[in-house]
């Protein structure tokens, strides 16, 4: 199979991940849950996880490293916490709907849309600039659009939220592990990000980094702390986990970020980056397909969107994967980045790729491409 999905899940990963999940579950308990060693040796790599995810996502301590299920998990904390019915908030016209849904699910609350043009990190730096002087009480934007790979300016947004005190949740979902992320350098409130997709992790994994003083859980039960108290714990990062662990997911995500760390993050995402810009200009060679990238790349990550004239994307998509070629089409999860880019009638077909892609599989899936378009389109 050519697996071109990397922005849903990097289904390729490295040997060790499998290796220690299912050691995992051979050998790891309950960490918190009992004096022995099973239990004992769960604490320790759950430790070790958050310390690897600390250092490399500048976060002050590992205990601000907070296990969740996934990135949308992440967000649904750091957004719970901060916005509250009569809230004001400031988002991107690139939002998942792992923000969109959730700040609707909050209620009687105003948003302000920054829906600049794609690739037009200038417009969005203005817009967003002008937004947050005139106040907020949360601004949400995500570092890489998962549609289109547009790399929005994080660093500017923060900014200015630094500068007017207002906070800010970042949506790391698709540059942890790939773009450089950092808590402290941000200034941010939480960072959100998933374990399956650039860390190399589980699915069923994922991460918030806590800047936040204190966060407000919408999980209660158990933490192994504190059991006499009928409130959830103040300490992090107790007072957001609550249940037993994925023990499984987690030492199989320590083991991806280790493996981030040891090829090398800039190594990881130049590679990618330049697989997208043979990607482009491949594509630019079919007649009759329209590419969804930045003109010199300079903006845009490891993530591909196109459209083909006449044909529909679901469909192409299906064809495609009749040959082993596994793409996503459709609005992926994000119907407001399309209304942005004008896209939402149809959405696009989106490719994406890990470290483990190469560019003959991109010369492979160009030619596989050429052949469905010149067959008969059936249904």
């Amino acid at each position: 199979m050519i697996y071109f999905d990397a922005a849903a899940t990097t289904l390729e990963k490295p040997e060790a991940v499998s290796r220690a999940a299912s050691s995992a579950i051979r050998s790891l308990a309950s960490p918190g849950r009992g004096g022995h060693s099973a239990a004992r040796r769960a604490e320790e790599i759950a430790f070790q996880c958050r310390a690897e995810a600390a250092e490399l996502f500048g976060v002050p301590s590992p205990e601000r490293v907070i296990f969740t299920f996934n990135a949308t998990h992440g967000l649904n904390l750091a957004i719970r916490t901060l916005v509250k019915p009569g809230s004001h908030v400031i988002i991107s016209g690139y939002e998942h709907n792992a923000v969109t849904r959730t700040l609707r699910a909050v209620g009687n609350i105003s948003v302000t849309v920054v829906d600049t043009p794609l690739f037009f990190p200038d417009a969005a730096i203005e817009e967003f600039e002008q937004a947050i002087k005139q106040g907020a009480d949360a601004v949400i934007c995500n570092h890489v659009s998962n549609v289109f790979g547009y790399i929005l300016p994080l660093e500017k947004i923060a900014e200015f939220c630094r500068e007017s005190g207002v906070p800010l949740i970042v949506d790391a979902s698709q540059s942890a592990g790939v773009l450089p992320v950092s808590l402290a350098e941000l200034g941010a409130a939480y960072i959100a990000m998933p374990g399956h997709k650039g860390l190399y992790g589980p699915q069923g994994t994922g991460l918030l980094l806590c800047g936040e003083s204190t966060a407000e859980p919408i999980l209660f039960g158990g933490t192994g702390s504190a059991s006499r108290l009928q409130e959830m714990p103040e300490d992090l990062p107790d007072r957001l986990e609550s249940g037993t662990h994925n023990m499984p997911g987690i030492a199989g995500l320590l083991e991806g970020l280790r493996f981030v760390k040891r090829t090398g993050m800039e190594r990881i995402g130049r590679h990618e980056r330049d697989l997208a810009a043979y990607a482009a200009r491949l594509l630019n060679q079919v007649p009759g397909v329209r590419v969804f990238a930045s003109a010199d790349l300079s903006h845009q990550s490891g993530v591909i969107s196109f459209r083909v004239k006449d044909r529909d994307c679901e469909e192409l998509a299906a064809a495609l994967s009749r040959r082993a070629v596994a793409v996503r089409a459709g609005l992926h999860c994000a119907p407001l980045a399309h209304k942005t880019a004008g896209t939402l009638e149809g959405g696009t077909v989106r490719i994406s790729f890990s470290a483990f892609n190469t560019p003959v599989q991109m010369e492979a899936f160009t030619g596989i491409l050429r052949q469905v378009l010149r067959e008969k389109v059936t249904f």
